[in-house]
């Protein structure tokens, strides 16, 4: 694992998720890998995605990279894709209505994959590197970031693996937009970028209010796209859930190239909805 770099290992925490819906109609959205209910030695491994990445799908592809003999690397270009009917009921719905997330638990079809001699090579996005009260409170309020994800269901299918677009903070992350739990990236935006996890990565410069540190890194979790503001051909501006699919309309809305995301601290309430499942599944033992 040490192997790897920082950026190869946020190109294996994603997975691109393919969609049909019932009208036979296609979709693409980008998920990641997140543990859940972190108890050390046990967790519940997940994707995590947007509410509208899954809805009305009748059925879902992911597409796992395999491991290497010895399961500690990747073995790029050697993958295995795994079909879920009933798809948008496999996932768990974030409790706040108004949060555009959803998890789906992994475990089962994970193990099915390990007994049959696959072993899928999954790098999870640790829940530890969202940002800190402290580390929020030094940021300088235009830090630079990137995203991870599939624009345009693009990728490159050959080593499955993902696409990388880089931009900035259009709003300061220690204020709630508009009273959301939601911040504002400056970074171009297209249909199949939903669910696309977004982070500061700095790799040996840091800035922060205490100036320009040479030598450190600084990797953070901040959250997950889910929308962005377009404009209309009548100059009105909307926001609209970033589309997951590119559909011929009569109307054109043209990006501005910016981009609403949900904070990634509410992916903590995802962790009571797994630990009572858990429970529940003890009791009917």
């Amino acid at each position: 694992m040490d192997q790897l770099s920082i950026f190869e290992k946020l190109g294996l925490s994603t997975v691109r998720i393919e969609c049909t819906l019932e009208d036979g109609a296609t979709s693409t959205g980008t998920g990641f890998f997140v543990k859940f209910y972190d108890k050390g030695d046990s967790f519940v491994p997940a994707i995590v995605t947007n509410k509208h990445v899954i809805q009305g799908s009748k059925k879902g592809r992911i597409i796992f990279t395999l491991s290497e003999a010895n399961k500690n690397y990747p073995a790029y270009g050697v993958k295995r894709s795994h079909e879920i009917t009933d798809f948008e009921h496999a996932w768990r719905s974030h409790p706040d209505p108004e949060i555009d997330l959803c998890a789906m638990p992994i475990f089962v079809f994970v193990e099915s994959m390990n007994k049959r001699g696959i072993n899928p090579f999954i790098q999870y996005l640790d829940l530890s590197l969202l940002p800190t009260t402290d580390d929020i409170e030094d940021m300088v309020g235009m830090e630079k970031i990137i995203m991870v994800g599939y624009p345009n269901g693009l990728w490159d299918a050959q080593h499955n693996q993902p696409i990388f677009r880089s931009g900035v903070l259009a709003s300061h992350y220690k204020f709630d937009w508009n009273g959301k739990p939601e911040f504002v990236i400056d970074s171009a935006c297209f249909p199949g970028s939903s669910g696309s996890p977004i982070l500061i990565v700095d790799v040996g410069q840091v800035y922060s209010k205490k100036g320009i540190n040479i030598g450190p890194s600084r990797i953070k979790f901040l959250g997950v796209l889910y929308a962005g503001p377009v404009m209309s051909t009548d100059g009105s501006i909307v926001i609209e859930p970033t589309p997951t699919s590119d559909k011929i309309s009569t109307q054109t809305n043209i990006t501005i190239n910016l981009g609403y995301a949900i904070k990634a601290s509410k992916l903590l309430d995802f962790n009571n909805i797994f630990e009572d499942e858990l429970k529940n599944k003890s009791k009917d033992k």
